[in-house]
């Protein structure tokens, strides 16, 4: 198995209709750390975009010939709705067919038979040019989206305060690292704050409260401060 990267968690929707190739590449995408849903046709993908935002994938692996609808009329249905990183895999090779692709929307055009640590190359460098879009981050069952500034509990939209934002944001990036009080203070607050930790302690105790079952996240580290992590087996 290759080291899991940058990119761990970053949810990936794969749509092919034949079955081998579809769970050999959703096996080897998962152990190298993506989350990867798998689909065999456009309908089905297609009602995935007919959810709420927070369900949608970070990235798409369109096969091009499909039962019920084909890749492209896929792509332009996703285009009205997303600027979703897009990438076709196809045995269809001609000039035609790969600008056809490219002017529906498509970001990358992957000619099928393909080696899987190609692919795994093509996404990882798709995901860093397009790395300004969607920056979402799975912590467990919580997901964090520093683009949008936006947080979901098991998909669910949940409502923070600004503040409450800046600190779960802090905490899950410096993860499993404690916190004193007065280190959350300064780069929250500002170093002119004149208030005391007890603030610290309040916004923490709000935030437990509204991440429900994710609050166990956020250990409090007696007479020191706070420190977040989440447990390995919650990643799988």
């Amino acid at each position: 198995m290759e080291n899991k990267g940058q990119f761990e968690n970053i949810r990936i929707l794969l749509v092919e209709d034949e079955e081998k190739l579809r769970t050999t590449i959703q096996d080897y995408l998962e152990m190298n750390g993506y989350e990867v849903e798998a689909v065999q046709d456009g309908t089905a993908a297609m009602e995935l975009f007919g959810q709420g935002e927070e369900n949608w994938p970070q990235l798409i692996l369109l096969d091009v010939m499909l039962p019920f609808v084909d890749g492209f009329e896929i792509l332009e249905k996703i285009r009205e709705k997303s600027d979703v990183p897009v990438i076709i895999l196809t045995a269809r090779c001609s000039e035609e067919d790969q600008l056809r692709g490219f002017s529906l929307g498509a970001d990358d055009y992957l000619v099928k038979p393909f080696l899987l640590s190609v692919l795994k190359a093509h996404i990882e460098a798709l995901l860093r040019r397009t790395s300004g879009g969607s920056q979402r981050k799975t912590y467990g069952i919580l997901a964090i989206d520093r683009k949008s500034h936006k947080v979901y509990l098991e998909g669910e939209l949940l409502i923070l305060t600004p503040r409450e934002y800046e600190v779960l944001v802090f905490l899950a990036t410096n993860e499993k690292i404690v916190l004193t009080r007065d280190r959350l203070l300064d780069e929250i607050w500002g170093i002119d704050y004149n208030g005391t930790d007890r603030s610290v302690d309040t916004i923490i105790k709000q935030l437990r409260l509204k991440l429900g079952k994710a609050g166990r996240y956020i250990d409090t580290i007696y007479g020191t401060g706070y420190r977040f992590e989440v447990k390995a087996d919650e990643y799988n």
